[in-house]
């Protein structure tokens, strides 16, 4: 019998601080009605003082047991996208294990703001090999650790948060097809230059800001819109199906007139792609599980609905799963 992997918890975070577009507009040359026309963004939240990815982490995937009926223990592998780790090393995914007592093998994955499917993936596989019968997938980042606020052009897109879900082997197919990508030759696009092994963080490269993250827009957003169709219609044909068949397209929350682009590509209605950039920014890996937790929470999933999750990022990176949805609508008191 083949074994297959579905989603039987899932849960997200996000930090207490809002940061509005009208703070915004004291900080950088900025005002409400551009952030909002060129982003749709209008709010979004920060990491506090004392938190780190690895706290927005915790918590989401704490929510995601609960909603499971699973102890930490009980996790056989736990895997955390993200591109803001608390440190070089150790893993944020070998913190979040020893926050929460976990006993398991953990291990990140940096695919940018894809890291999620990458990180599905690899728990998909752990699970569909028989290596593993429950994985925890995280997607956390705090991105605005990382982000210059004199530069306008990135200081209004992005906010922190964390989503996770946790897969279980069934006899059903619940993930189903999952389609990755890379190409290299776009890594000048969107990166942090300093603070790797290449450049080191130095007085000069502090200077310089090259500790913040960098990014060319239009040529990013000319690769979402094209990549996104692509890499959903692959993942589509890997699961023998169509976008036809499709109920939600999930995708990366990075700026609303990409959602709109790619949704209009692919033929979907709006009312079925789903949209939460407006609240929370652009939260890099857990933008597409803050998503689709806050899909499952308002009641709009239902068991068996076909969703699209697809994400794109620096790297350049892309990244589509499609899910069939098996948990129950959530109770008032979830």
């Amino acid at each position: 019998m083949t074994t297959h992997a579905s989603i039987i918890g899932i849960g997200s975070y996000l930090p207490e601080r809002i940061l509005t577009n009208a703070e915004l507009e004291t900080l950088v040359d900025t005002s409400d009605e551009w952030i909002r026309s060129r982003t749709g963004i209008v709010e979004r939240r920060i990491v506090a003082d004392d938190q780190a990815t690895s706290d927005l982490a915790a918590a989401a995937l704490t929510a995601a047991l609960m909603k499971a009926g699973i102890a930490p223990n009980g996790i056989d592998l736990l895997i955390v996208g993200t591109s803001s780790p608390d440190m070089l090393f150790p893993s944020t995914a070998c913190l979040v294990q020893n926050r929460l007592g976990m006993v398991c093998p953990a291990f990140d994955i940096n695919a940018a703001c894809s890291g999620f499917v990458y990180a599905l993936q690899a728990g998909v596989s752990a699970i569909e090999s028989g290596r593993a019968g429950r994985v925890a997938v995280v997607g956390a980042d705090a991105l605005t650790r990382i982000i210059d606020f004199t530069d306008r052009s990135t200081c209004v897109l992005f906010g922190d948060g964390a989503g996770a879900v946790i897969l279980e082997a069934t006899d059903e197919p619940g993930v189903l097809g999952i389609a990755l990508g890379a190409d290299g030759s776009g890594a000048d696009l969107l990166k942090v230059p300093a603070g790797g092994s290449a450049r080191p963080i130095t007085r000069d490269a502090l200077d310089a800001r090259e500790n913040f993250l960098t990014m060319n827009g239009s040529e990013v957003f000319r690769f979402a819109v094209k990549i996104i169709p692509r890499a959903t219609n692959e993942a589509l044909a890997a699961s023998g199906l169509t976008v036809t068949d499709l109920d939600w397209l999930v995708p990366h929350q990075a700026n609303q007139r990409i959602i709109q682009t790619v949704g209009q590509r692919l033929g979907i209605p709006s009312d079925r792609v789903f949209s939460r950039v407006d609240r929370v920014g652009n939260t890099s890996a857990a933008s597409i599980p803050l998503a689709l937790d806050d899909l499952y929470t308002s009641g709009q999933l239902a068991p068996g609905d076909l969703i699209a999750l697809v994400g794109f990022g620096a790297g350049l990176t892309w990244g589509a799963g499609v899910v069939r949805w098996t948990m129950a609508r959530p109770t008032k008191e979830a």
